[in-house]
């Protein structure tokens, strides 16, 4: 089979904010929910193996079809906002979506699942107040019932087997405070029990098999952990004389003569807020036999984890080890799971931030590994610095973040890694440039763009994570006088430099009674410095890996929309949302005064992307109006600021695009540029019967050089490569509304009527493909891929961003296109 065009070389992604989207497979691997997909996370590898796209709506539950032999999975069950289940089944090392259940009318919340001999029993909760059940058999997925609870909901199932035969029996966690027990009787799952104790809704249950027994752990806003035992009762006991002898309350049922007992095993008690998730440590194989470790691991909106266990001696259950994040501004945990083997836990956050502890054997304690990270909210806009060794992105989760890859001395694995967050803002961030390697402007809604550059200490920490040069890095000319870090003042949105002398003088002082100012009632998060030798936690990428502000600028009437900035990074573009033509104005900044230079004033509504040209003469900017228009530079002198006037426009009579111009890029040589629509087409523009490069001529006869291409469906972003093809084609990069990347070659050609300048090259498949629109596609300036220490030329590299909360990088074989 020939090797396909593009691979997949880095995901980049976070967990939805619901408890049930995370569960940890005995094959070592962890599945979990980001925005409409499933991701296959290897946390020994730490990077994402595969990408399950069917869902059409948020994957709320995921939850691995355990095997009773303890063997790997080869199946998971996902639910959704879009009201179905799938499940998904292992096939020639590739996952396949086996069977599809509908039939809830609301959002999927959570999901369990027990392997019976001949097929699979399935249990669905919904926000529809109803529980479902179903067998799956094959590729076939039939509704043996449903449970409704009327006006309450469930927040959690749990499917279990009961001791001593091969009978259902389903615990259902609710909010009016109780644990009702189903048992299967002639296919029908009818109610034996109701649990009470907790005082508040119960978010989570979770079965374990220990001894012939069933424990039943169940976690509550309560901030308590109850664990029950279900067991089953032999002939009548006699009954205990003496009055010496305490016994829990039993609540017994019976089932085909079978009489079963549930009594209250324990009350954990150390969590100071909600509890939202408990997960059982896997039973293992030992011997010929399955044991279950008695040891439970919960998570709570405290932030922390708590992992309980019994005392040897007593029997007690203590808390054994405690876990979690100190300081942030990060609400708490939603869900917790367990490694096969008990040596690793993880937990997911709110801000979909996977934490993961491993036992350090030779200290015996717990410490923070890395992990995979990313934005938990759309990607708006993303940049390569200019030496192509990392990617900085913005998006609607109000961050900046930066990505790099980890280059581990004596290990030839490379992955790629958060190492910085420079901005944590309150407005969603839409969109950036890079002004050198180490700075950038970022805009927001908040009609201001900020100014960031790199504190001392993250040049020092990428060079380690990189492997790069620390002398070289600091040796340039950028990185003069830089702070050591930044902090942000409380209630404050600027990142605040701190300097070397400002780290000596900040100790420790003595507590006061009382509060000298107002300013003490709100401590600022302040900077330490890290010294990193592998990417940091998210405790630290929280609060010591910002960057200082340097500069606001001010001048927009409305939320940034777009930015651009000149190959020589000394002018600055930006636009906002606009609905007139006074405010679709484009504003040219100065990179070393950050004065305001020009107002350029051509389009009536939003422009929505500009470029500079590679030769820094031109600027070109494309606008919902359905135009573009171009802005040629006049030749400055030495000393007077560079100045543009309008060189050449599409108007309403010349447009060729019949909807919104999403997009632009320019060729690497300055002589074509290349816009994408809403109206599904991609054109190449520039002179038709000449060679010159765009600007050249004082005669600005700018039109199509290429045939209309139609993409299928609606162009949202469109970036060239800054390298030729072995033909001397050129090679283009399309994102589209539905999250498909398509790749195209077009060579100049007379006869534009054939079509037979473009050829297609190359898509993502479905497993590749984001779920919802590509906000950005931008190739690396540089050939070869960055994390290759070989240094392969054949190689470019395209990274996107999209809507679905993912970053992606693909590897594309140029020397073969």
């Amino acid at each position: 089979m020939e090797a396909p065009v593009m691979d997949t070389c880095h995901v980049s992604c976070s967990a939805n904010p619901t408890p049930n989207v995370v569960s940890w497979g005995r094959g070592g691997l962890i599945a979990f929910g980001t925005c409409n997909s499933v991701v296959i996370y290897n946390p020994q590898e730490i990077r994402i193996v595969e990408v399950l796209n069917k869902h059409t709506g948020r994957v709320n539950a995921v939850k691995w079809v355990y095997k009773h032999d303890c063997s790997p999975e080869t199946q998971l069950v996902s639910g959704g906002s879009d009201n179905i289940l799938i499940v998904w089944e292992k096939q020639d090392g590739k996952f396949i979506a086996r069977a599809v259940c509908s039939g809830h009318s609301g959002p999927v919340c959570a999901v369990d699942a027990v392997s019976l001999s001949s097929h699979i029993l399935l249990a669905s909760v919904s926000s529809d107040s109803t529980v479902k059940l179903w067998t799956c058999i094959s590729d076939k997925a039939e509704c043996l019932q449903t449970i409704s609870f009327g006006s309450g909901f469930v927040m959690d199932v749990s499917l279990a087997l009961l001791p001593g035969s091969r009978v259902p029996v389903l615990a259902c966690g609710g909010d009016d405070s109780k644990v009702q027990l189903y048992v299967q009787n002639s296919e029908q799952f009818q109610r034996v029990l109701t649990l009470t104790g907790h005082e508040d809704w119960v978010r989570g249950v979770e079965w374990a098999v220990k001894d012939g027994e069933l424990l039943l752990a169940s976690c509550s806003q309560d901030c308590l952990i109850r664990v029950w035992r279900l067991f089953a009762k032999t002939a009548a006991e006699p009954e205990q004389q003496t009055d010496t002898v305490i016994k829990m309350k039993e609540n017994v049922f019976e089932v085909s003569g079978d009489v079963f007992a549930v009594t209250l095993e324990t009350v954990l008690a150390g969590h100071e807020n909600s509890v939202y998730g408990i997960h059982w440590q896997p039973p293992h194989i030992k011997g010929d036999i399955v044991e279950q470790p008695l040891k439970l691991l919960s998570a709570s909106m405290d932030k922390t984890m708590i992992l309980w266990g019994p005392e040897e001696d007593s029997g007690v259950w203590v808390d054994q080890v405690r876990v979690g994040e100190v300081g942030g501004n990060t609400l708490g945990f939603y869900g917790c799971q367990m490694s096969p083997d008990g040596s690793m836990i993880l937990a997911h956050a709110f801000h979909g931030a996977l934490h993961l502890w491993h036992h350090d054997n030779s200290q015996g304690d717990w410490r923070p590994a890395v992990v995979v990270s990313g934005h938990f909210n759309a990607v708006q806009d993303l940049s390569w610095d200019p030496e192509g060794e990392f990617i900085i992105t913005v998006g609607s989760d109000q961050t900046t973040r930066l990505f790099t890859p980890w280059k581990r001395k004596g290990c030839s694995q490379v992955t790629w890694h958060e190492i910085s967050r420079p901005q944590i803002h309150g407005y969603d961030v839409h969109c950036l440039t890079m002004v050198g390697r180490f700075q950038f402007v970022s805009g927001a809604d908040e009609k201001v763009l900020r100014v960031f550059r790199a504190p001392r200490n993250f040049v020092e920490n990428f060079a380690s994570v990189s492997c790069a040069s620390l002398e070289k890095l600091l040796g340039s000319s950028e990185t003069v006088d830089l702070p050591e870090g930044a902090s942000t003042p409380a209630l404050g949105l600027s990142n605040k430099a701190v300097f070397q002398g400002d780290l000596t003088s900040k100790s420790p002082q003595k507590e006061a009674d009382g509060f000298d100012s107002l300013a003490d009632q709100y401590k600022e998060s302040y900077f330490q410095p890290l010294k990193l030798t592998e990417p940091p936690t998210e405790d630290d990428l929280l609060q010591n890996t910002l960057w200082p502000e340097v500069q606001k600028l001010y001048g927009h009437g409305f939320e940034m929309f777009c930015l651009a900035s000149d190959s020589s990074r000394t002018v600055v573009a930006s636009a906002c949302k606009a609905s007139k033509a006074e405010h679709a104005v484009i504003l040219l900044w100065s990179s070393t005064s950050w004065k305001s230079l020009q107002s350029l004033s051509c389009h009536s509504l939003t422009v929505t992307q500009m470029a500079f040209s590679p030769n820094g003469r031109l600027l070109l900017a494309v606008s919902r109006d359905r135009t573009w228009s171009l802005w040629r530079r006049e030749n400055p002198g030495p000393d007077s600021e560079p100045r543009f006037s309008l060189y050449a426009n599409t108007s309403k009579d010349t447009a060729v695009h019949t909807r919104i111009i999403w997009s632009c890029d320019w060729s690497s040589d300055s002589k074509y540029f290349a816009t994408s629509s809403r109206d599904k087409k991609v054109i190449i523009w520039g002179f038709r019967d000449s060679e010159d490069c765009v600007g050249d001529r004082n005669d600005a006869g700018v039109n199509p050089c290429s045939s209309v291409l139609d993409v299928g469906d609606s162009a949202t972003a469109v970036s060239i490569c800054p390298y030729l093809c072995s033909d001397q084609s050129y090679l283009l990069a399309v994102g589209l509304e539905n999250g498909k990347i398509l790749l195209y070659k077009w060579r100049p050609l007379e006869d534009l009527a054939s079509g037979a300048d473009w050829s297609k090259c190359g898509e993502t498949d479905r497993s590749q493909s984001h779920t919802l629109v590509v906000n950005r596609l931008c190739w690396r300036p540089r050939r070869g891929r960055a994390e290759d220490r070989s240094q392969d030329q054949g190689w470019v590299q395209l990274a996107s961003a999209g809507a679905d909360h993912a970053v992606k990088i693909f590897n594309v074989r140029i020397s073969s296109l």
